[in-house]
């Protein structure tokens, strides 16, 4: 038995959401009203119940999200936030410690992973092993939230206000991630590795080591870039390059093999636009002229990470 588990923090979530979903339905001056507050308390809907639905049925109210998002229904919010005055009187006020609820994250998160799946009580456990990290980071969050309403001594409907304005100027691009690692599931599911493994065999000559290293990497950076998503990657390069040429022909070892090329796999997320909440979302925030300003920034860097990883992995993972 386990005291703690990720459901508990999906349902607030969810829960969350549906406050959000039920804010712009009473909002009369809202553009997209009606197709905003149904994409958000669908979204709702998945976190609430969860396992408790048919796979069927999420994926229905999934392809209703997605029409209304393509339908352009899913609107950005008519209210305004704190004022720059305000934001800079607060930032005057506060300096340093606002940073003190984001830290609070990281911390919480790593001693988290480090010493909650060692709590029990006989046989009832505080958190489930297997979740113990994604947990120690959902609690991170909740005393981030509690100790950043603290320290501003802003009102508890703070944060779904505030939330609830920058979910909707997001918008669709938040639940992009999710659906692109679904979809590198259902493409290992499908064979597409075996497909891809064909491809390279027949390419390139993966009899050599190095050569075996550097489709893996540019694999994984090549399909990010397609996806959008390392972790969408992830389940077809590695099935389909990394498991039979680097670990099963030349004896890699797999845990090198797979933490470098998910490093390579986040080179491919800082050039693509598919990466909309980490490459487009930002430019929108900041009000950029232009939407891919981000990516050209991160263009050379990703380059250099890319050449160091494979050379990192090339050494490290026949060696150790």
């Amino acid at each position: 038995m386990k005291l703690i588990t990720m459901e508990a923090f999906y349902i607030i979530g969810g829960a969350g959401l549906l406050l959000m979903a039920a804010r712009i339905a009473r909002d009369a001056t809202h553009p997209k009203r009606w197709g905003s507050a149904a994409f958000w308390a669908l979204l709702a809907v998945t976190f609430l119940l969860g396992d408790a639905l048919p796979p069927v049925v999420t994926g229905y109210l999934v392809l209703a999200m997605a029409v209304l998002a393509a339908a352009q229904q899913v609107g950005r919010p008519t209210e305004q936030g704190t004022s720059r005055a305000e934001r800079m009187a607060h930032e005057q006020r506060l300096r340093h410690r606002l940073l003190w609820p984001a830290l609070l994250i990281p911390a919480t998160a790593l001693a988290g992973t480090l010493l909650l799946d060692k709590v029990h009580f006989g046989g009832v456990w505080l958190v489930d092993p297997r979740q113990v990290t994604l947990v120690a980071l959902s609690l991170g969050a909740l005393l981030a939230l509690g100790a950043g309403l603290r320290l501003t001594r802003a009102p508890p409907a703070a944060p779904l206000a505030e939330g609830s304005r920058l979910l909707q100027t997001i918008g669709w691009a938040l639940v992009l991630p999710q659906l692109l690692a679904a979809l590198g599931g259902i493409f290992a599911t499908a064979g597409v590795g075996e497909v891809v493994a064909r491809l390279v065999a027949s390419a390139l000559p993966t009899q050599h080591a190095f050569v075996a290293v550097l489709a893996y990497c540019m694999g994984m950076a090549l399909f990010t870039i397609v996806m959008g998503n390392a972790f969408a990657a992830f389940a077809v390069i590695t099935g389909g390059i990394g498991l039979p040429f680097i670990v099963r022909l030349h004896g890699g070892n797999p845990a090198i093999m797979a933490a470098v090329g998910m490093l390579a796999g986040y080179c491919g997320t800082l050039l693509t636009p598919m990466a909309a909440n980490f490459n487009i979302v930002p430019a929108m925030l900041l009000e950029l002229k232009d939407r891919y300003a981000v990516i050209k920034a991160q263009a050379p860097i990703a380059a250099v990470i890319f050449i160091a990883n494979v050379l990192l992995m090339w050494f490290c993972v026949y060696r150790f």
